[in-house]
Formats: structure tokens, sequence, C-alpha cells
């Protein structure tokens, strides 16, 4: 049963909301914040906002229903702070607030709700890029996924498109006076669909790897196939294919300018990619023997100083002076102990704590193979919930 569907009574006093770029800044900026998720237990486990001071209390919405509402709730909730009290849409969260609000709690509810949350995407301007023209990441908190705007004179490149933001991308460019010659993507995405296509529509010329389109892509006609060592110019700019499979037997990273790899799922800023997703229990070793190749051959005789960004970040990764989640290929080495491990050790590693699958990962391949078509509010929900796309940590960074 969808919560935001049944008919909950009016608020007993009505409440103010929070948007979902307040919360966030409130978070950033290291503030405590108390979170009263109403979601059922099965989703606030999967996913749910959370930070070094944030305090999340899960109570489902069905319990405030009750005309009575037992002490032990009323135990959980502290009621000498501010509470923001959050659902899945907006509209449960703001009875709950009320209900609260007229026994006495200060109290504002998530406006939109975790949808809201979902829709909130950063962007910041990479300031150790030494390429030439602007090289600018996105980040997409509620899920980790991070893309890449590439600008120079009147052209621009997007790497690795959520279809969500096509109208982020195309209003980003239009303010740069530019306009999007190239949108493209390292791999089948198990996380998000893809805005390669509709980014296609708008004039930019799709860009997948040829490998990658192995897989069954249906729209092969309609994208440019890239393979290893093709390069694709923006302004003055050079961008790359750099085959790296492992995480995906298309895997393909883009070396922009000599000085930043985007490198998809291989390797993130603090981990490696899963080498499961596409190849299944049977196949994984042979993916995990195949990414650790690729890391060892294609990316780490790469200069020390070349930036490295992926198409993820967890919660535990730190930012860098810019605000973006990018870190120098060299101190990647000094960090993480499996970038120089021996091959059977890697794999023992990266096999040894698989973390779960991402949510509805096989209909989003299904959609980004072209093999099946959701609309525009379908291919949202689809992502919500945790990426889930890199190996888990344990045993792969030094402290």
């Amino acid at each position: 049963m969808d919560p935001e569907a049944i008919d909950v009574p009016a608020p007993d006093v009505p409440v103010e909301s929070v948007s979902p770029e307040a919360l966030k800044r409130r978070i950033d900026r290291g503030e405590r914040v108390v979170l009263l998720d109403t979601r059922t237990a099965s989703d606030y486990e999967e996913w749910r906002i959370d930070g070094e001071h944030v305090e999340s209390i899960n109570v489902p919405y069905f319990r405030f229903l009750d005309e009575e509402i037992d002490g032990e709730i009323h135990e959980r909730i502290p009621d000498d702070e501010h509470v923001t009290v959050l659902c899945v849409k907006g509209g449960v969260s703001e009875y709950v607030a009320g209900t609260l609000a007229g026994r006495g709690y200060d109290v504002d509810h998530l406006e939109d709700g975790m949808n809201g949350w979902a829709s909130i995407y950063e962007s910041h301007d990479v300031t150790g890029y030494n390429g030439v023209g602007t090289l600018r990441q996105y980040h997409r908190p509620s899920s980790g996924c991070l893309g890449y705007l590439v600008v120079d004179g009147s052209e621009a490149a997007v790497i690795d498109p959520l279809r969500t933001f096509t109208d982020r991308y195309l209003a980003d460019v239009a303010e740069l006076d530019a306009e999007l010659t190239y949108a493209f993507d390292t791999h089948i995405h198990a996380d998000h669909v893809s805005g390669l296509r509709d980014l296609a529509d708008e004039g930019a010329e799709a860009v997948l790897p040829a490998a990658a389109a192995d897989r069954g892509v249906t729209y092969t006609d309609d994208v440019t196939l890239a393979e290893d060592g093709d390069t694709f110019a923006v302004g003055g700019a050079t961008i790359e294919a750099v085959f790296t499979p492992g995480h995906t037997s298309g895997m393909t990273s883009y070396l922009v300018d000599d000085s930043f790899l985007a490198t998809g799922d291989g390797l993130l800023i603090e981990s490696v990619a899963r080498p499961d997703l596409e190849a299944g229990e049977e196949g994984t070793p042979a993916a995990a023997r195949q990414l650790y190749d690729s890391l060892q051959e294609r990316v780490l005789p790469l200069d020390d100083d070349t930036l490295i960004g992926g198409a993820h970040v967890s919660d535990s990764a730190d930012a860098a002076e810019d605000g973006s989640y990018t870190l120098p290929l060299g101190e990647l080495k000094a960090r993480m102990d499996v970038l120089s491990m021996e091959r059977s050790e890697f794999v023992d590693v990266v096999l040894a704590d698989i973390s779960p699958h991402p949510a509805n990962y096989e209909e989003i391949i299904a959609t980004n193979l072209g093999e099946t078509s959701v609309d525009d509010e379908k291919a949202f929900t689809l992502e919500l919930g945790p990426n889930n796309c890199a190996a888990s940590q344990n045993a792969l960074t030094r402290d």
C-alpha cells in the first residue's frame, strides 16, 4: 500500500515545511538535525538521510493514525529539540507534524519528502582540473550519483548524464553560452536511467562504448560507438575513450585533456567497482580479475597528478576543498591498500563482502539497454534508494 495514497485527516494545526535544499544546507553546515522518518521500517532500513550530526528516528506513519498515540512513541521523539518529519512525498509527514505540533512539539516537515530529497542535484567546478576549459561535477546526494560537464568555448559535453536532470544540463550549458555537442555514458548503468538518448533528442551526439553495446543495446543506430583510443574534441579539450572492463564488460573511462579520468564505476575515490551485476555469480571471479587488470594496466600507470572521479560516491567519502568528490591518482594509491595488492588477494578482498544489489537494477538495466521503456515518473521512482555499485570498503582503504 502506498502510504501517500491513504486518506489522512487534516493536521491538528498548520505546520511549516522545509525545502530539501534548506535541509541539506543545515546538514552540510554540521548543524544537529533530528529527523522523524515515517516511512515503513523496510524502506527506512534500505535508504534514509544520514549524516555525522543527524539523528534519525523511524516511527511508521500508521502509528500516528490511532486516536491515542501511545507513550512509547512520545518517548522516542525529543520534545526539547526541533524535529523535521518526513515521508515519501510530503503528504503524510504534514499530518504527522501537525499532530505533534498540536501536542507541543517544535516541528516542521520535509517538502515533497524523500522524493524531494532525490531531486537535489548539486554541482561544483573542479578547481584541480588542469586541462583546457572548465570541468564541473554533478552530485545527487540521495544516491551518490556523479556526472561531469566539460565546457570549452562554445562547446560542451556531459559524461554519465541522468535522465531526470536532462533539463538541468541544457540550462547550465546555455548559461555558459555553449551548446551541448556530446553526451557520453561510461557503461550500461544499473542504478539510474541514463539521459543519453534524451540529450541526443536535444541535439547532442550520444556516445556509448562499443563494448557496452555488445550487451544487446537496441538503439545502436542512434548513437556513436566509442572504441578504445577514440578521441572527441570539445572546443580545445580532448576526451579519449579508455577501455576499463571489470564492473561491466563494456566499462569505458574517459580521459579529459590528460588531466581528469572519469572512471564510471571502475575506480571510485573510496572504493573500487563491484564486479557481479552483469557477470552473475558464476562469472564474478573472472570479472574481478578483469577489473584488476584494467586498474593495473590502464588506470594506475597514468600520471599521479591525474584527477580521478567516479560515477558514484558513498556517504563515507569526504569532498575536496572545491566541494567535488575527486582525488589525484597518487593520493588514491597511497590511501587504498587494494590498489597495491597482488591479483589473487585483490579478487579475494573484492568478493569477500559484496553489497546488496541496487534497487530495481534489473529493470533499470533493461531500460538502459532499450529493451523496455518507462515514462519520466517511473524512471524517477526506479532510481530511489542507494546505488550500491561499489565493492564493500572493508579492507580497501588505509586509515
